[in-house]
């Protein structure tokens, strides 16, 4: 008999619209979450303190303390939880700022609820953490620190360029799952960048250079993956 993963899986959400916070809620619990509600910045922050999370689930514009001041407060007080922003903001400088605060994923409202237990599932799995010395093993010499996007070999470091630092760090933290060409210019561009697929695939084709060619996976008209070994 197979136990429920679920069962001890708690997650902090915080969402001002409260009819909103309710239905996420009612929603999660029944896939077995335990889902605490905060309604404002500081309450959120406060809570973290006092408990124990599994995952953190953060609106932006939320009263007195936005979204992404409580996850970078969170992220510098050493608070690793895998956190989803959950948000009506959408422009690429708003993306921008949710992955620098410490973000692992950003879901836009409006959104199937569906879509957000794939988000929340994917991200338990994962054994991605915020510590600056943590580090992410690729091959057996070669090693990812998520916190500095940098990338090691026998512990020197190995240039890349901050796009592909932030390409791979995209690729390593959903392995085995493909990656738009949207998501990569999202997470790697800046708002005023001009994105060209042309660039995006010159990343790649460095990055596969010091991996190997067979690392990185193209699938046409979708996007690419970190194949798993």
């Amino acid at each position: 008999m197979q136990t429920n993963p679920l069962s001890r899986q708690k997650i902090l959400l915080l969402e001002d619209d409260e009819t909103l916070s309710e239905i996420i809620q009612e929603f999660l619990e029944e896939l077995g979450y335990e889902v605490v509600c905060v309604y404002d910045g500081f309450e959120a922050v406060d809570t973290a303190y006092d408990e124990a999370f599994d995952l953190y689930l953060l609106d932006i514009k939320v009263p007195l303390q936005n979204g992404f001041d409580v996850l970078k407060q969170l992220r510098h007080e050493g608070k690793e939880n895998p956190a989803i922003f959950i948000s009506s903001l959408s422009s690429i400088d708003d993306l921008s700022k949710a992955f620098d605060s410490g973000c692992d994923d950003f879901l836009r409202k409006p959104f199937e609820l569906k879509e957000l237990e794939i988000r929340i599932k994917s991200l338990m799995k994962r054994q991605f953490f915020h510590k600056s010395n943590d580090k992410i093993t690729i091959t057996k010499n070669i090693y990812f620190n998520p916190q500095l996007n940098r990338l090691y070999e026998d512990d020197k470091e190995i240039p890349l360029a901050r796009k592909e630092s932030k390409i791979l760090k995209m690729l390593l933290i959903h392995p085995g799952e493909i990656i738009s060409n949207e998501q990569f210019f999202s997470a790697a561009w800046d708002y005023d960048d001009e994105t060209k697929e042309e660039s995006l695939r010159t990343h790649i084709k460095n990055l596969r250079k010091i991996l190997g060619k067979e690392t990185i996976v193209n699938i046409r008209g979708q996007g690419y993956y970190l194949a798993q070994h």
